[in-house]
Formats: structure tokens, sequence, C-alpha cells
């Protein structure tokens, strides 16, 4: 049985989407666990963006040796030399190569014939292959491309030296029957064809990323690039999760296989959703909330008598295990040690030592402590961004009738601590005043979001935001058993972000990747 490679870009292309800018310790956190759930290869980053981009790009070459790591580079002789200087340190290394292949985005975007966009593309080609032989080529829009265009182009690029060959959808515009037929006829008409391994990069724009993903399967491609939990541009890319798990559980009808631990699944998803606070909704397939729920009494009826009447998967093959912690204010640290061994966790002493503290905080407050409870604490302690402005105390008044007051105390950067008091509309309204007085930082908040991560009364809540500084969006994520609390942590974690971006990121404008 054949196997599809699973080529991750969310370090890349989903990163594009608002909100879910990571720095290099989160592509180190998330590369890590690419590598855990076996990832084939990882879309690390754009070189050509910035320094701090080629030294995020290379702590992950250097750190992640499995899988095979990739920098995009555009036609461009400066971007090909810049994603190799990302990429010099990785065991694996891949140059992956754009162009543009529509006649509306030579017209509009480019302003280049198709002879030049093809002179362009096999010289590229030719300049990666002089520092890696593994080589990806991809030809923007080539869903609305002319195919004889598309299969000059392919012939010439397999002919220069492109060991893998991506058909992007990059607008979403195919689907599934016309995408199929297209994978077909390029293997057929391309000279050279099996030289190279065929891939596709689905959009989703009319919902349809996964669904053109295994149609092209069918077709004959063997690479699938896919986002975790469906991030990207736009609408997002094919969901890494509904890919891996449809060729999983169809096998009988794709006739492929995969090479991935499934059980780590629900776990990057998670890591994803901690490091952007970007969520899932809560119907998501194979990772939203209610995606092993049964609220009908005769899918309950059937669940119970037997799992397969209404469930296509196991949970436990995405490592959903709904544990109960028998832990409690006795338990041990040799203990606890154990249980997050067990929810697969591999922690240095300094990290148990803040989870530890934190749970023993946590089960002052919670009777019960369950999986979901331990990943949001370790999440919370674990943040990778540059914790610039830490919240010390929060002191809120509020009711009916009264003014809704808050003062808070926040320890800047040089040591200093800063107090601030503010009234509002509300407690977190007096609470975002305050901290906004004492930061000195002014922003547009765009969203506000509270959940609860477990289901009784004294769950933690999970707060998160989105704001915007200077036409830049930066989410934040905060947890506590108290919702007040969360909110606060939230926005400083969203300030924080954006300070750590305006150090580290020297953006250089350039045209979208595909």
């Amino acid at each position: 049985m054949d196997k599809v490679v699973i080529f991750d870009t969310t370090m890349r292309d989903g990163e594009q989407a608002p909100g879910a800018t990571m720095n290099r310790e989160d592509k180190l956190k998330m590369g890590h666990q690419l590598e855990r759930l076996g990832a084939d290869i990882i879309e690390a980053g754009f070189a050509a963006n910035s320094d701090a981009e080629v030294e995020a790009i290379a702590a992950v070459a250097a750190e992640i040796r499995t899988p095979v790591i990739c920098s995009l580079a555009r036609t461009v002789a400066r971007d090909v030399d810049e994603a190799w200087r990302s990429l010099k340190g990785a065991a694996r290394p891949r140059i992956h190569v754009f162009t543009s292949s529509s006649d509306l985005h030579l017209a509009h975007m480019l302003r280049k014939s198709r002879q030049e966009v093809l002179d362009s593309a096999v010289a590229a080609i030719i300049r990666a292959k002089g520092y890696t032989p593994d080589v990806e080529f991809s030809p923007q829009d080539a869903t609305r491309s002319d195919v004889e265009f598309l299969i000059d182009l392919y012939t010439a690029a397999i002919e220069a030296g492109a060991t893998t060959i991506n058909v992007p959808d990059t607008v979403g515009y195919a689907i599934p029957e016309e995408f199929e037929g297209l994978i077909r006829r390029l293997l057929t008409q391309v000279k050279d064809s099996g030289k190279a391994v065929w891939s596709v990069h689905c959009h989703n724009d009319l919902g349809l990323a996964v669904a053109n993903s295994l149609a092209a399967i069918r077709g004959g491609a063997r690479q699938i690039e896919v986002c975790v939990n469906g991030i990207g541009e736009r609408a997002g890319n094919a969901a890494l999760e509904e890919v891996v798990m449809a060729i999983h559980t169809r096998k009988d009808f794709l006739g492929v296989e995969h090479g991935l631990d499934t059980t780590q699944i629900t776990r990057t998803s998670r890591l994803f959703t901690d490091i952007t606070g970007i969520g899932v909704q809560v119907n998501k397939a194979i990772v939203g909330a209610n995606a092993f729920r049964h609220e009908s009494g005769v899918h309950q009826d059937g669940v119970i008598k037997e799992r397969l009447t209404y469930e296509i998967m196991d949970p436990r093959d995405i490592g959903l295990s709904g544990n109960i912690l028998h832990l409690g204010k006795t338990s041990g640290r040799a203990g606890f040690r154990a249980h997050l061994t067990q929810m697969g966790y591999s922690v240095t002493e300094e990290e148990f030592t803040k989870a530890w503290n934190a749970f023993r905080d946590l089960v002052g407050k919670k009777k019960y402590v369950d999986d979901r409870d331990v990943e949001a604490l370790i999440a919370e302690e674990m943040r990778s961004v540059d914790e610039q402005y830490v919240l010390e105390q929060i002191q809120v008044s509020c009711g009916e009738p009264g003014i809704p007051t808050a003062s808070v105390k926040i320890k800047a950067p040089d040591g200093a601590e800063l107090v601030e008091a503010a009234v509002g509309d509300g407690p977190v309204d007096a609470v975002y005043k305050a901290i906004t007085a004492a930061v000195g930082i002014e922003n547009h908040l765009e969203e506000f979001s509270v959940k609860s991560i477990t289901e009784n009364t004294e769950a933690q809540g999970e707060v998160t935001i989105r704001i915007k500084v200077e036409g830049r969006t930066y989410t934040g994520r905060g947890v506590s058993t108290d919702i007040i609390v969360a909110s606060a942590k939230a926005y400083l974690n969203a300030l924080n972000r954006k300070l750590a971006d305006q150090a580290d990121r020297q953006v250089v404008s350039l045209s979208a990747p595909p």
C-alpha cells in the first residue's frame, strides 16, 4: 500500500492567519510536537521575511532532526540563498521554490510573461539544487492556470531537478472531481512525471480543502500539504487532522496509508491553540469539543450498546482519554510526574516545578481535576512569549449599584512595580483600562471570548482576546478559576506578544506565498 507523505505548513502558511504569529520558541515547541506526531515534512517558515524568521527556522532545523525541514523561497536568488541560510544546519533540508502560473497572477501581480516565469523558475530550482538535492516547486493559482502552460512549467521544473511537484489550489477554487482529473492529466502528460513526488496544497475558501486533497490522492498525489486545525490564509488550509483521519479510517477506499501517530493529534491541536490563542469551533471534525459527544437519546442509546453504531473513529485513536486525575491535595510530586508522563509530556525539572506548583494551586480551588485542566495549566505556566510585563496583583470592585473599579500591580521589564487604577463599564473593562494605563500601549480590542475548560461550576475559565496595534493583530490567552484574572492574563499575554514581535521582527513586504 502506498504511503502518503504529510507535509505540515502550520508554521508557514498557518502563521499567515491573523493572530497566528509564532516566535522562535513557539516554533520550536510546535516543531517538537509535530516530530512526536510523525509529520514527514515541516515547513518552518519563509526565510526571506526577516532575520528573525531565518533564526527561527534555523533553530527548528538544528533541534528537529527526524522530519525534513523546509523553507519557502520565491524564484528570486536572494530568497533561495536566505532559505539555505536558514536550513544549512538541518539533518534533512528542503528548499521550496514558488512562483505564479495563472494569467491573472502573471498580468496583475508578477507582470511577467509565461516564458519569463518559466525561466525564473528553472533558474531558482537550479540554484536551490546547488544547496540541497531536495527541492520542491509550486506554481501559485495552479487550478486557475492554463493546463498546457502548467504542463510546460512542470516539465521544465522536473528537468531542472525539482524532486517534489506541488499543485496549489491557492484560492480554494477547485471542485474535487475536477481536481482529481487535473492531477491525473498532469501525471500523464508531464514528461518524466514519475521522477518527482506529486503534492497538493489546498485552501478552504469553498470548504473543500480536505475533499480536494483526498480527491488528489485518488488522482495519484502522494504528498498532502496541511495545517493543524485547518489554520491558514483566509478560510484556511486543508486540516491535518481531517486528512490524516480520513486516510486512517478509509484505507479501504483511498488505498493508501500514512506514517503519523494519530494519538498525538489532540495534543498537537491543543498546543497550537495554546501558542496562538486561536481555538476551533465546537463542531469541528476530529478535534472540536463536540466531535465525540452524543446529545440525541437515540444516539446515546446506540453508543452505549455498541460504540460503532454512531462513532466511526475511536476517540482514543486521536489521544482523547477524558481521564479524571486521582490526585488531590494529598498527592505527591511522583504521582503527578507519572501522570504527566502518561499524558505524553516530557518536561525539564524547571518546567515540572512550575507545573507542580500550578497544579497544587489548582487542586486547592477545584475538587476534581482532569486531563483538560492539566493541559490548560501547563500551557498557562509555560507560555513561550517573553513576559516583559507580569501581573502581580489585581483587585476588582463591582456590583449593582456601584461603579466597576479595578486596580492592578504589574512588574515592568526593568523590575519596577507599576500600580494603576481605573473605572469602566464593567469589571473587565476596568481591568483593561488599568493595564493599558500601566503599560502605555494603546490598542483596539477586536475580539473577546471566554469558555469553560470543564463542565462544572468550579471550572477554570479560558479567555482569548485579539487586539490590533499599529495595523497588526495579536492574540492573548489566559486561564484561571477567576474569569477576571483570566481576562487580565489574556490581555497582558497579547501585549507581551506585541512587544516580542516589535523586538524580533523586521518584516519585509513580500507577495503572498501559495
